[in-house]
């Protein structure tokens, strides 16, 4: 059992810093151009899973789709009223 290889990657900084901005971009996709920030978190959220950080870095990309998507539907809304 000692001689098991691990293919997970410790967690940086780095990785938990783009947690943090996608879940960042995931609510401001809601406010203001839902698609360019909803990339960026989609994007800063994968990132931040592969560098090591799991499963929050896949909650965030999440997150940001889900706040573009979110944010197009209001936006939306709110023009056609």
């Amino acid at each position: 059992m000692a001689d098991m290889h691990t293919t997970a990657r410790p967690r940086s900084g780095a990785a938990r810093i783009c947690t943090i901005l996608g879940f960042v971009f995931a609510v401001i996709a809601i406010l203001f151009l839902p698609p360019l920030f909803g990339l960026a978190g989609l994007i800063l959220g994968i990132v931040g899973a592969v560098l090591g950080d799991k499963p929050l870095g896949w909650y965030a990309a999440v997150a940001s789709v889900a706040g573009a998507i979110l944010g197009m539907v209001i936006g939306a809304a709110l023009y056609n009223s």
